[in-house]
């Protein structure tokens, strides 16, 4: 048997030999070689080793069991010479039938001339004549195998029907060791049936065991002892005897399946995969011995008798096609896939399987297999649509390539239902989003897959081109070399991209069409973005615009306009247009490309700008004695970059200056106002400065003050420079923050005069006028960034003066304890000094805000010293002249004799001031009495005897506001205000 088998692939291979040698134009053609490889099978693996010869004798022995007990010729053992007889008297019947294939003309199959190189053997096959021997010569039996079957059958034949007896069991009882040449050939024969009667009734059974039946331990231990030593198969055996009824108990079993046989039945061969696994076996015999990609003549008379099989194996005609569509489909893809029949009789194998899975979604096993033949097929075919490219070649693709395409759209079809079956039936639209969604994938996938190659191959061709330069010219070391290599390999690639796109076009995208109506624009449109990002990539490593760049950006235009009007004619049919398609085409012209690197290269500016921004000013000392204007040097090392910012730009060899502009001034003016930002940063505000108003109280001059408003004492009064000027390294002394002004000044003019200096620029260039007006504005957020920080650096400044550094003299000592003995007179003095140093350090434009800053914090805080000191200071009503002659003396420090501030200013805002002190000079009834009418005033009440509110704290002093005139009574140092607070409002007389 062995020896035979070997004989058999000899001549296999040797054929296969002859084969690839008469095709090898068209295996050229077809798919690469190395796409050819072994699938596993769908339909699993048996659970014991039962080889494939075990498994195709075992076939051969069902389907003469088949044919025999359905009233076949040869129901008895016939002779050769009888044979030989029959065949004479079949030929012209067989040989006219072969010539009208219903089966092949269904499938698209084709009849197939023999080869010269076969007429010998076509000569030999002519001779066979009936089908039987037609199947025993496909499945390559022996004539000694064949008659031992047919004698063993034939007895039992006779008697029952081959679906009623239990194959291996009769073929264990009938074949004795004298029907074989050896003892080992016998022994090798009883060891088969014994696994098939373990596969089939123990591993693989069609219902599954009873754990209660004791049939199937009886039956393994009965195949135990047999497969160690051989079975005595007389009928008389006890062990004979006894097998034969524990497998007739376990195969007379009752199946639920659809298209099973009757109660009378035997189930023995009908579980999954078992059957599927025997049945493969019978339709490999379809394929012809001589040449195995070709499909024999006489396929429907072979498939006629396949089917009494049926039976048997518990198949049915759904389970057939799907069994019949895998061979059709494995042949093809393991025998050099150079045969386009077996592929077309497949996809017109798997438009029946879509309706069969309609009609059998509620039969488990059909599902199983079905998902997993599909889903074997589908990853087979999306290995090769994924990369079409390398695949398929102009003169396989509409054979071919439509075939696959149709068995994957297919295969997502039928397994999109769930379980791998469509639960509804799929309406037009659907089918079509289901091919045009993987269709997509397919000619996106392969095209990128398609332009890396290219790409690839271009690199290897530019660098070999460089060696033969180097090896030539090895002195010639510059940059420019690389440089020149590389530009051509952007502009050959769009050349490439371009006949790829063509190709795609003519060849592959009518194909495709048929599932997705835009197939070549999805295919340009793919093209577009991968030579986009290499673009993108290879303008990314540019750092200056040179003339070179304009001769990639050349190719790169005409590459762009060729996709552009491919897809527009693939469009023209489309609902659209192919709008939506174009919409995905990002252009990359030349002005964009150009306008992108100016704009880096701006960005590149405008952050070396910022660092060296922050980098200065952490090491700014702002003294103004640093140069004669007073101002911060960084300020000026700041304008003379962003001056150098401006020139470079004009001088680009661009001509669109006036559409980037807007760009350069954003991040010109981002990182000015950095800068302003941080001038005025950590000076602090108003609230840094200004105390907190203490909680009401009313006045009593004999309480002992507590510790907070304890009366400092004096500090030895520094010299006018240590106290004014403060320490050199303090960057927050006055003299420093006045020239945190004057910087912020100083960019605020020259602002000006840099934006008059661009103007210049633009019209020299020829630039409308329109531009030149929006010139004039590009500073304008800068510039108004640079009025709103002085504004806060002269009230900041005011209020550091005031508050911290004339703290001793002003809020700790102004009018604590006795009024005349704490007069502003020492105050005056000490703010004296700092005005003098104010007014030489800022510049003049901004002196006169400065000090209107100082003043108004002055004669703010004044009014807190009276009305919100807190319980160290009490007023009467002979305290008013004091008073009232200090805050004149104040504005007179501001007025200086007229050469300080203009009257009108002083007048402006000492106003308030003026208005309020009228009310320390007023006696406490009518005092209380005015309290009393604002506050019921101000709460709408007309009712006399209802309870006064507290009034709440607005922060605007006014003598008609209820809480100013309050605590004008609590700061009354009087015996009647003491009790009217206590009395109505329960005020302490301490903290």
């Amino acid at each position: 048997m062995w020896s035979r088998l070997r004989n058999v692939t000899y001549r296999k291979v040797k054929r296969h030999q002859r084969h690839h040698k008469t095709t090898s134009a068209a295996v050229t053609a077809a798919m690469p070689s190395e796409c050819t490889e072994p699938l596993t099978s769908p339909f699993g693996e048996l659970a014991t080793n039962l080889s494939d010869s075990e498994l195709q004798e075992t076939a051969y022995e069902i389907l003469v069991g088949a044919r025999l007990s359905s009233g076949g010729k040869s129901s008895t053992y016939a002779s050769d010479s009888e044979k030989n007889s029959e065949r004479a008297a079949a030929t012209p019947q067989t040989l006219t039938s072969r010539a009208a294939s219903k089966v092949k003309k269904a499938l698209g199959l084709r009849s197939r001339r023999k080869k010269a190189s076969e007429k010998a053997e076509s000569e030999r096959v002519k001779k066979v004549s009936t089908i039987g021997e037609t199947m025993r010569v496909q499945m390559r039996v022996s004539e000694q195998m064949d008659s031992r079957v047919r004698k063993a059958l034939s007895k039992v034949a006779a008697d029952q029907k081959i679906e009623s007896m239990v194959l291996p069991l009769e073929m264990l009882q009938q074949l004795k060791p004298s029907d074989f040449p050896n003892q080992e050939e016998y022994e090798a024969c009883q060891r088969r049936n014994l696994k098939l009667l373990e596969a089939g009734l123990l591993l693989h059974p069609l219902v599954p065991l009873d754990d209660e039946n004791t049939a199937p331990q009886q039956l393994r231990e009965i195949i135990d002892g047999a497969l160690e030593k051989p079975l005595e198969t007389s009928k008389n055996n006890e062990t004979m005897q006894a097998l034969r009824t524990v497998v007739l108990s376990l195969a007379c079993r009752t199946s639920n399946n659809i298209g099973s046989v009757s109660e009378t039945s035997t189930h023995w061969a009908d579980g999954f995969p078992m059957n599927l696994k025997i049945y493969q076996m019978l339709l490999e015999a379809c394929f012809d011995v001589n040449d195995e990609t070709s499909v024999i003549e006489e396929l429907d008379e072979v498939l006629e008798l396949i089917k009494k099989t049926w039976l048997v194996l518990g198949m049915n005609q759904m389970l057939h096609n799907l069994c019949f569509l895998w061979i059709l489909f494995n042949r093809y893809a393991t025998m050099d896939q150079a045969e386009g029949d077996l592929l077309s009789a497949g996809n017109n194998l798997l438009i029946k399987v879509e309706n069969d899975a309609k009609a059998m979604k509620g039969d488990e096993n059909y599902c199983r297999m079905l998902s997993s033949t599909l889903g074997a097929i589908l990853s087979w075919a999306e290995k090769r649509l994924l990369g079409y490219h390398r695949y398929f070649r102009s003169d396989n693709a509409e054979s071919t390539m439509g075939c696959v395409v149709s068995m994957a759209v297919l295969s997502v079809k039928i397994m999109e239902g769930g379980e791998g079956i469509s639960n509804e039936d799929h309406i037009e639209g659907n089918e079509m989003d289901v091919g045009q969604e993987k269709v997509d994938a397919y000619i996106k996938s392969s095209l990128r897959a398609a332009f890396v190659q290219a790409k690839r191959l271009k690199v290897l061709s530019v660098d070999n081109v460089f060696r033969q330069i180097m090896e030539t010219v090895k002195s010639s070391k510059s940059s420019s070399t690389g440089q020149q290599n590389e530009l051509p390999f952007m502009a050959k690639l769009a050349e490439d991209v371009s006949t790829l796109a063509f190709t795609e076009k003519e060849t592959f995208s009518p194909i495709l069409k048929r599932w997705h109506p835009l197939a070549a624009g999805v295919a340009v449109a793919t093209l577009h973005s991968c030579y986009g990002n290499e673009l993108k990539q290879y303008v990314s490593s540019i750092d200056e615009l040179t003339p070179d760049i304009l001769e990639v950006m050349k190719g790169a235009d005409k590459l762009e306009k060729d996709l552009v009007q491919i897809a527009v004619e693939n469009s023209e049919d489309s609902e659209d247009g192919g709008k939506s398609i174009i919409r995905e085409m990002l252009p990359y012209e030349a002005d964009s490309v150009t306008s992108n690197l100016v704009k880096s290269w701006i960005k590149t500016r405008t952050d070396r700008l910022k660092e060296w921004v922050d980098r200065n000013l952490q090491q700014e000392v702002w003294d103004p004695r640093a140069n004669r204007e007073r101002f911060a040097l960084s300020a000026v090392e700041v304008l003379r970059i962003v001056d150098e910012a401006f020139e470079a730009f004009f001088l680009l060899p661009i001509t669109t200056h006036s559409a980037l502009l807007p760009d350069l001034a954003t991040g010109i003016n981002s990182c000015l106002q950095h800068y302003i930002s941080m001038a005025k940063f950590g000076c602090g505000t108003q609230s840094t400065y200004v105390p907190t108003m203490p909680p009401l109280t009313r006045c009593s001059r004999r309480s002992k003050l507590p510790s907070v408003f304890k009366k400092k004492e004096k500090v030895p009064k520094k010299s006018q420079a240590g106290t004014v000027n403060g320490n050199e390294n303090d960057s927050f002394g006055t003299p420093q923050m006045c020239c945190r002004i004057n910087t912020l000044n100083y960019i605020q003019n020259e602002l000006n005069v840099l934006a008059k200096r661009d103007i210049t620029h633009l019209s020299s260039s020829g630039t409308n006028q329109d531009i030149a007006d929006r010139m004039e504005k590009v500073f304008e957020f800068s510039a108004a960034a640079c009025v709103e920080g002085m504004q806060q650096l002269c009230e900041a400044t005011a209020n550091k003066v005031i508050f911290q550094d004339l703290s001793h003299f002003f809020w700790d000592g102004l009018y604590i304890g006795e009024v005349s003995s704490t007069r502003i007179d020492p105050f005056l003095q000490e703010l004296d000094h700092y005005l003098e140093v104010i007014s030489i350090t800022v510049h003049d434009k901004v002196r006169t805000q400065v000090i209107t800053e100082v003043m108004k914090v002055s004669f703010d805080g004044f009014l807190m010293v009276l009305l919100a000191g807190g319980p160290p200071r009490a007023f009467t009503l002979q305290d008013y002249e004091i008073i009232d002659e200090d805050f004149n003396f104040l504005t007179d420090l501001f007025w200086s004799n007229g050469d300080g501030l203009p009257a009108e200013l002083i007048e402006q805002f000492s106003t308030k001031v003026k208005d309020i002190l009228p009310l320390f000079n007023t006696d406490t009834d009518s005092l209380i009495e005015k309290f009393k009418q604002v506050t019921l005033e101000s709460c709408a009440s007309s009712s006399a005897k209802s309870k006064l509110p507290l009034p709440p704290i607005t922060g605007q002093w006014s003598p008609t506001e209820p809480n100013t005139v309050l605590r004008v009574l609590c700061y009354r140092n009087d015996e009647t205000a003491a009790k009217f607070l206590k009395k109505t409002y329960h005020l302490p007389k301490r903290l």
